[in-house]
């Protein structure tokens, strides 16, 4: 991963902002409790940890991701935004995710992929894992590319191409095992992106053998 974003790590956030649709409507209606313990797996430049900690000034964050560049990135931009104390960050890999990769014990309330199983090799596991980090009450959250369907083949076709220039492959199976078992699933026009939040045993759903 540090190849992929060697270089990009230092537009990433100018650029994504344009075609990565649904982050802050995520983490806006993400609702944790009080004192919550977030984490987000493929945290990046720390985008979303920063805004989600301003959103719950009494959170605390947590970031993995697999790109150590990425990490180098986050962390100047965590102090400056004076948020040092209240985001750990760790380098490693989301079918690994425990707690005690932060030096922590006690469990996650609340798990958070932005656009990031679309890049997971196995993100099912990762899915999986997630799952068994969080507390019996916690919930994942996801954010991440829809089957595109809602658009004519053609372009349909040229944004796969475009997206799959970036490492990105949009996890239609997870989508589609959503929608037939409901949940608080949402989707953006077109089915370009989905937003979900639920149970960590979401990880569990047959995705079929995508």
């Amino acid at each position: 991963m540090d190849g992929v974003y060697r270089h990009q790590r230092y537009f990433y956030d100018l650029t994504r902002k344009y075609y990565l649709f649904g982050r802050d409507r995520l983490i806006d209606r993400m609702a944790p409790k009080p004192r919550a313990r977030i984490v987000e797996i493929g945290c990046g430049t720390a985008r979303n940890l920063i805004r989600t900690a301003r959103r719950y000034p009494d959170a605390t964050l947590f970031g993995l991701d697999a790109s150590q560049a990425m990490l180098d990135t986050a962390v100047r931009a965590i102090e400056r935004a004076g948020l040092g104390g209240r985001i750990k960050l760790a380098h490693g890999y989301a079918e690994a995710l425990d707690p005690a990769m932060f030096g922590e014990s006690d469990a996650f309330d609340e798990a958070l992929f932005s656009y990031s199983l679309s890049m997971i090799p196995d993100w099912k596991t990762a899915i999986a894992a997630a799952g068994a980090a969080l507390s019996p009450e916690g919930r994942i959250h996801i954010v991440d590319f829809g089957d595109l369907r809602g658009f004519a083949a053609p372009l349909r076709r040229a944004l796969l191409a475009w997206l799959r220039l970036f490492h990105v492959a949009p996890r239609t199976g997870l989508l589609g095992a959503l929608e037939r078992t409901g949940g608080d699933l949402r989707l953006l026009r077109g089915r370009y992106a989905f937003l979900f939040r639920g149970r960590p045993d979401c990880g569990a759903i047959d995705t079929g053998p995508e």
